[in-house]
């Protein structure tokens, strides 16, 4: 592995992180289009500021661009207020909107400079290190790594000195504001922090990533746990894994690194979603039918209950019985029987008939009573 491959996979792990941490909150309110909507129409602030100082390395960019990202939320929140249309409706609208009068721009007056709309969209993580930050003779090493170190020292610090008020405004805006806190400015102040984050991630690898590093990690984080410190540690350690499978995937297959880094963190996401412990589909899978055969088994010990002692007990306990009397199948007779025997609920006798101990009989009169 050569010195640029390095920098560009430290690259990509910083960049995934940088956007993973504000997409938590992103997630958790339940703005995840809003990062999608950002990432896109920031183009036009760029757009408009390169017009102005046809240099795409001056710091304007990132001011102008910043400011459409809030212009962005702002122009969505106007339209959602409104009430004539709905939250994601109004996005579907505004973010279209400035990200097509961008593209016109570039097609009529940029179509030579590196603005194109295949780099806007797609980026190439892999050319970043050839942008070199040079001070006074020395190479330091890519700009791009750089400015994303610095926005992600600017997130965290964000995020350690307004823990307390995100997580009341994000799950409880009106105890927020009878505490005093201002949810609005808080808002948007965050949404400036996302379109900052939007911004540095923009150049190097392009809006589909921006947005696949603001969903995916966050999302597969808040389906493993439901406590928001850990929620935000494993979505930054859940990006820089998408980061890191993303490169070495991409160097195997020689294809594009940000398009390996966006389906590496589907990947993950959709790992998650199968596998979380609480909320994925496998473990509720499991849970329901545990509690199938748990509750089949408190049916079974009434019925055996119901029966004891009667003239029919002795027919009423076989088991082959249980399948006509109870309608279960053979098979899910027999793992009913083996979980309450397991359990010391009941024994059997004369290898079919069954009967209760004295825990099943505790247990199936508690249960008529309950």
């Amino acid at each position: 592995m050569t010195a640029i491959d390095l920098e560009v996979q430290l690259l990509a792990i910083v960049v995934a992180v940088t956007c993973a941490l504000p997409g938590v909150f992103l997630v958790l309110r339940r703005m995840a289009l809003m990062s999608d909507a950002i990432s896109h129409s920031i183009l036009l602030g760029i757009v408009l500021a390169f017009f102005v100082v046809e240099d795409l390395t001056h710091p304007f960019l990132v001011v102008a661009a910043a400011a459409t990202g809030v212009l962005t939320v702002a122009l969505v929140e106007a339209l959602y207020r409104s009430r004539r249309v709905k939250e994601d409706a109004a996005i579907a609208l505004v973010f279209p909107a400035l990200f097509s009068i961008a593209v016109i721009l570039i097609a009529r007056h940029a179509g030579g400079v590196h603005l194109d709309v295949d780099a806007v969209i797609l980026g190439e993580i892999a050319f970043a290190p050839f942008r070199r930050w040079e001070v006074a003779g020395f190479d330091l090493g890519p700009r791009s790594l750089y400015l994303m170190l610095a926005i992600l020292l600017v997130n965290v610090g964000f995020l350690l000195l307004f823990y307390k008020e995100m997580k009341i405004s994000t799950f409880d805006p009106a105890l927020a504001a009878a505490l005093g806190f201002s949810p609005v400015l808080l808002h948007y102040a965050f949404m400036s922090l996302v379109s900052v984050t939007a911004v540095g991630a923009f150049d190097a690898v392009g809006s589909i990533l921006v947005v696949a590093l603001m969903v995916a990690p966050p999302a597969a984080a808040y389906l493993c746990t439901d406590r928001l410190p850990r929620v935000l540690a494993l979505s930054a350690g859940f990006g820089a894994l998408s980061a890191v499978i993303g490169f070495w995937g991409a160097w195997a297959m020689d294809a594009s690194i940000a398009g390996s880094m966006a389906s590496a963190a589907g990947v993950v996401f959709l790992l998650a979603f199968l596998l979380a412990p609480d909320r994925g589909l496998v473990p509720q899978a499991r849970r329901r039918s545990r509690q199938k055969v748990e509750f089949a088994v408190r049916m079974l010990l009434i019925h055996l209950l119901n029966h004891e002692g009667g003239p029919k007990a002795r027919e009423e306990s076989q088991v082959v019985h249980l399948e006509e009397h109870l309608r279960w199948q053979p098979e899910f007779a027999e793992r009913v029987v083996r979980s309450a025997e397991k359990k010391g609920f009941v024994g059997r006798k004369r290898g079919e008939e069954l009967r209760l101990t004295d825990p099943g009989r505790h247990l199936a009169r508690r249960t008529m009573l309950s």
